[in-house]
């Protein structure tokens, strides 16, 4: 279901509207494909696929979203041809030799416009999990931008649901130690944090323009050489874990969740106690039950998360330089 994690802390007002109010909210904003000249089109669509008109799934408490986009990306390089055509014929017409920035605009706007009814679209979907007790949200995406974007659309929904409180606060959750370093850490000390063990991928670069990189692929990292290239000077830019034996992930250096995949001390109960008709449900309360257990462990693996009743907790971290979001 999720392969990939981002996560976010909603704020401590938070109060979970009835589902039947957030189903309506998220009905008003369903997803329409693009029309011939619509760039970009974006809506909720239902979780559970096809078969389902709803587009909240509440499983054991947690919730279920899916946010769709739709685009007709246009060639850069047809748009361009067609920019520079213009302008040739312009300067002929006009016998001006230079032409101005707001006219080369506007030739670009309208051969946009003309090129977007020819061009293919493209469509993509990304999950959110609330969790609505522990105030996480959870986004199956490895882009930040990404993640915000998603969010964004979800706290639009929410604000507009009558008697919800306006301007929700969500924000990527903070930890006191940044990923990076704590990978150093765990790398260099040979020693992984409790719960988790390193496994055999790993990739360290260098925090400079050339962005020199070392990948280390099924090898083991239990060895003097990767401590060496930390001393030098790289840094940890993924790293391969397992949680208690459950569940293998790539931890990244921005601090998000990739490659997460349920190993078989898990999936074993499953087979053994069936799924519902179409899964969803099973799928739903078994990652969400591991994901639920695995952030606590690894927010206290990154030295904790930060308050939000910690006094100055973000700009003395920041000033430390040991905020990071998570």
């Amino acid at each position: 279901m999720f392969k990939t994690a981002s996560f976010f802390r909603i704020d401590k007002d938070f109060v979970l509207p009835p589902l039947d109010a957030l189903e309506e909210a998220l009905q008003a904003a369903r997803f329409v494909p693009c029309g011939a000249t619509e760039p970009e089109t974006n809506g909720w669509t239902a979780p559970r696929g096809n078969k389902s008109v709803a587009l909240v799934e509440s499983v054991g408490g947690q919730l279920i979203f899916k946010l769709s986009t739709e685009r007709r990306p246009v060639p850069a390089s047809a748009v361009k041809a067609a920019v520079e055509e213009r302008i040739e014929k312009y300067k002929q017409e006009t016998g001006q030799e230079r032409v101005g920035a707001k006219i080369k605009k506007e030739f670009k706007e309208e051969v946009i416009f003309e090129l977007l009814p020819r061009a293919f679209t493209k469509r993509s979907s990304t999950l959110l999990w609330l969790d609505p007790v522990r105030r996480f949200l959870v986004v199956d995406t490895g882009s930040l931008s990404g993640a915000d974007k998603v969010v964004t659309f979800l706290v639009e929904a929410l604000s507009e649901i009558p008697g919800s409180r306006p301007g929700i606060g969500v924000k990527p959750v903070q930890t006191h130690m940044s990923a990076a370093a704590s990978m150093s850490h765990w790398l260099s000390s040979q020693e992984a944090p409790l719960g988790f063990t390193v496994d055999r991928d790993c990739e360290l670069k260098t925090p400079d323009d050339q962005k020199s990189t070392v990948r280390y692929a099924r090898h083991t990292l239990e060895i003097d050489e990767v401590a060496q290239h930390i001393a030098s000077g790289k840094v940890p830019t993924q790293l391969a874990m397992t949680w208690n034996d459950r569940v293998s992930f790539v931890l990244t250096d921005t601090a998000q969740v990739k490659k997460l995949k349920l190993l078989d001390v898990v999936l074993d109960g499953v087979q053994e106690g069936g799924k519902d008709d179409d899964g969803f449900d099973t799928d739903a309360a078994i990652l969400t039950g591991e994901l639920s257990a695995l952030l606590p462990d690894l927010l206290e693996a990154l030295g904790g998360e930060i308050s939000e009743i910690e006094p100055g907790n973000a700009a003395a971290t920041a000033a430390a330089g040991r905020d990071a979001p998570f």
